[in-house]
């Protein structure tokens, strides 16, 4: 949390966590399985990084968080995901779904409507919000995203650093209290890289970040855990875990060529 922040609701010391999942796996219906027994627990106000290989998981494991899979989705599973201290199920999902918001990959699944300002608001006007109330959190997280000057551009003609920024902006309309951001570098240029890490820093909201870019899970989480073959193998300390250079190659995890953790970080090691 930022400092001087204000604390949202339901982030204090005795409030529960922000994302519990516990025994949670997960075969689709053609009877491939893809999660076996993951435990995961993500304190309010904490910034993780999911990491692994292609194939791990990441993915299913990312849309059981707000519903998107589970007991209503045709799939075949056991254990729990619980959202702030709410049981993930069928008749919790308008609540879960405004809680935990999800910016996908391609911002292109997410923009749908003819101007900026339409697909922002689309989230809150479904939540019955007044009129005025919706153009208020339109207004917010625009600026929020450094997009307010954009609202009634089309969002199919914006670069695809600005649609996804759109993409962030929609979900934040909706005052979550957990952001889930599927791969946010790919596709960037180094410039719409560095502008998107800079919003996602300022947020006070829970982060869980799926990503193959090491660097950014080390610029921008303090957590970082390890997903191979449905199960969680490692979980610790970004830079422990991104440090540890057997770990990575067991799970095929690479740092770029050249890049080095904070020297800090080595020295510890070395000790």
């Amino acid at each position: 949390m930022k400092a001087g922040a204000a604390m949202k609701p339901g982030t204090g010391p005795t409030s529960p966590p922000a994302l519990v999942v516990e025994g949670l796996a997960f075969a689709y219906p053609d009877g491939r399985q893809v999660l076996f027994g993951v435990d995961l627990t993500v304190a309010a106000g904490e910034r993780i990084a999911l990491v692994g290989p292609n194939g791990a998981g990441k993915t299913t494991l990312l849309l059981h968080l707000n519903g998107t899979l589970g007991p209503a989705s045709g799939g075949v599973g056991v254990g729990e995901v619980r959202v702030a201290g709410v049981p993930v199920r069928p008749d919790t999902l308008r609540e879960v779904r405004r809680r935990v918001g999800i910016v996908f990959q391609d911002p292109d699944d997410q923009l749908f409507l003819p101007t900026v300002g339409r697909d922002v608001a689309f989230g809150p006007a479904n939540l019955g919000w007044s009129p005025e109330e919706v153009d208020h959190r339109v207004t917010d997280a625009l600026e929020r995203v450094g997009m307010a000057g954009l609202r009634d551009r089309t969002p199919h003609h914006l670069s695809f650093g600005q649609k996804r920024r759109v993409a962030l902006a929609g979900v934040l309309a909706m005052d979550p209290d957990v952001l889930v951001l599927d791969e946010p570098s790919s596709n960037l240029d180094p410039a719409a890289r560095r502008e998107l890490a800079e919003i996602l820093d300022s947020l006070d909201v829970t982060v869980v970040m799926v990503t193959h870019d090491l660097p950014y899970a080390a610029q921008l989480c303090t957590r970082c855990a390890v997903l191979d073959g449905g199960r969680i193998v490692a979980d610790g300390p970004v830079l422990d875990v991104l440090g540890d250079a057997d770990l990575l190659a067991a799970h095929r995890l690479e740092l770029p060529h050249g890049f080095r953790l904070a020297p800090e970080v080595d020295e510890e090691r070395a000790r």
